[in-house]
């Protein structure tokens, strides 16, 4: 994938080209793939829904920038920067975009809130998400090599809107993550209770 945009207009300097090469030092192939492949859809939805179109992508191309990171670097940072010390009694699945935010401050000097935040609740959501949050939260369950009972369903509410493709992605995790006897990080049902009762599915 070769494209010729940056995302200067986020942060003065910031080249596509310097990014991706600190991810693929960072990341495995599969990881890398996906973000790319994130960062496209989600600049498309943007450019659909009326969405920032360079803020969606580069918060889609950096989303799962600290995804592989091992736990004691996320512990650290969850200390070094004073974040919820509940966080502690989670993991990976909740520490790479709210902690992740953290380390892209700290390591790509990127300070953009309306990217961190898309970063931040590309997996728990929000109860009050911009076209840019909701860009990368629907970009992330449904770019196109995902493949999962249920990728069809959400890939029609998408293109009915944004808001419908949120809730059905929320109850759809809420749903797995029961399903798996798994402890849900407590934003994660607030989100759920505020999308689905705004009735879109």
């Amino acid at each position: 994938m070769t494209d010729d945009f940056d995302y200067d207009d986020i942060k003065q300097g910031l080249k596509r080209e310097d990014i991706l090469n600190q991810m693929q030092d960072t990341l495995s192939d599969f990881r890398y793939g996906h973000c790319l492949r994130v960062e496209k859809v989600a600049r498309g939805l943007a450019a659909e829904y009326g969405g920032d179109v360079n803020r969606a992508g580069l918060a889609g191309l950096l989303h799962d920038y600290a995804k592989e990171r091992d736990d004691q670097e996320f512990i650290d940072t969850i200390k070094k920067h004073d974040l919820d010390p509940d966080l502690l009694n989670y993991n990976n699945a909740i520490w790479h975009g709210i902690v992740g935010a953290e380390i892209i401050k700290d390591e790509l000097g990127i300070y953009d809130e309306d990217v961190l935040n898309a970063i931040r609740r590309h997996t728990v959501g929000s109860t009050n998400m911009t076209q840019v949050d909701k860009c990368v939260f629907v970009g992330d369950f449904i770019e196109p090599e995902r493949d999962f009972p249920g990728i069809d369903e959400a890939r029609a509410y998408a293109e009915k809107s944004l808001d419908a493709a949120v809730a059905f992605e929320l109850k759809h995790s809420v749903q797995h993550l029961v399903d798996k006897n798994r402890t849900i990080y407590p934003a994660t049902f607030v989100s759920y209770n505020y999308w689905i009762a705004k009735g879109e599915l």
